[in-house]
């Protein structure tokens, strides 16, 4: 049987993969700030709570993320910035999946394929951005590319068959984007699920390293 980590499962993606995965006969283990206590941002708490688990994972989601945090909404300008806001975009973003990353090697299996993916964002696309604004929130999100990019180097001197990517999951109607959807085209949790669960099957290991949209296509760094 084949077993998946979900990280961030009590979200609106992360609950959608768990509940398609087990749907699939998949043996999920989720972990949730809500549910488990599991603290991303917590460096001493981290390391314990993945030791404890029964590894290897064939999938492993990290599935979490936040636009807003402490009430700091995303800013609209360089003007707008706060050096405290920026700290937690990049605690919860980019430092909390780096943790996790760090344990890959262990939590993953060496003899056969894996998947771990880490839910990025195409506003973290320094080659896409056309618009500006939501600093902190981008550049969160480049670093956690960044982190993806160097995990995957590491990992694969050692799990020749693993496949560690960045996936951006689409614009999606979660209470994470409620504020912020209006008018843009947008799919529910469960649809989302899909693509991403279909897409990080469809992946080879030549894939490792990359960062993808739902629909499997390259999205520029």
């Amino acid at each position: 049987m084949e077993k998946a980590l979900i990280i961030g499962a009590s979200g609106g993606i992360g609950a959608a993969l768990q509940r398609l995965l087990t749907m699939q006969s998949v043996d999920v283990t989720t972990l949730s700030r809500s549910a488990d206590g599991f603290d991303l941002t917590n460096v001493e708490a981290v390391g314990p709570a993945l030791e404890a688990l029964q590894c290897p994972f064939d999938m492993i989601f990290i599935a979490t993320g936040a636009l807003e945090i402490n009430g700091a909404q995303p800013e609209k300008s360089i003007r707008s910035i706060s050096a405290q806001a920026m700290m937690d975009q990049f605690a919860l973003n980019a430092v909390g999946p780096a943790l996790v990353l760090s344990h890959a090697a262990r939590l993953l299996p060496r003899d056969r394929r894996s998947v771990v993916a880490v839910l990025s964002a195409r506003v973290g696309s320094i080659g896409d951005n056309q618009l500006g604004g939501w600093i902190s929130y981008r550049a969160s999100k480049a670093a956690a590319n960044q982190i993806v990019r160097t995990s995957a180097i590491e990992l694969a001197r050692t799990h020749k068959q693993a496949i560690c990517v960045a996936l951006h999951p689409g614009t999606v109607r979660t209470e994470f984007t409620r504020k912020y959807v209006g008018r843009h085209p947008a799919v529910e949790s469960d649809e989302a699920a899909r693509n991403l669960l279909s897409v990080a099957k469809a992946l080879v290991p030549a894939d490792t390293g990359g960062f993808f949209d739902w629909a499997g296509k390259p999205v520029p760094w």
